[in-house]
């Protein structure tokens, strides 16, 4: 397990679900092998005033398999099975350059 400061590429996922139970079990059922894909951890995060607007950062070791996910993931998103998002989801590439504890 890397540590949490460690700078690492990120993948930033962005888009409106229409019900984020339904969503969630998709998510869980890992189409992509998250892990398999060099995914080294996550975070969901929600909008605290509307709980279907979604970010997930996806943690890589190498910038080559997060430019790799975001591909895949645009690709999976193109499928007409993939119902369970209201707004256009996006995903870009981050470096993480930077984390500071202040308290």
């Amino acid at each position: 397990m890397l540590p949490s400061n460690e700078p690492m590429p990120v993948v930033r996922v962005r888009h409106t679900v229409k019900d984020f139970a339904t969503w969630k079990r998709a998510f869980d059922a890992d189409p992509l092998d998250r892990a398999g894909s060099g995914v080294r951890r996550y975070r969901i995060m929600r909008a605290a005033n509307d709980e279907l607007d979604l970010t997930i950062d996806l943690m890589f070791k190498e910038v080559e398999q997060a430019e790799q996910m975001a591909q895949r993931l645009r690709e999976l998103w193109r499928r007409p099975e993939v119902a369970v998002m209201l707004g256009g989801p996006t995903a870009e590439v981050l470096e993480h350059v930077e984390e500071m504890a202040l308290q």
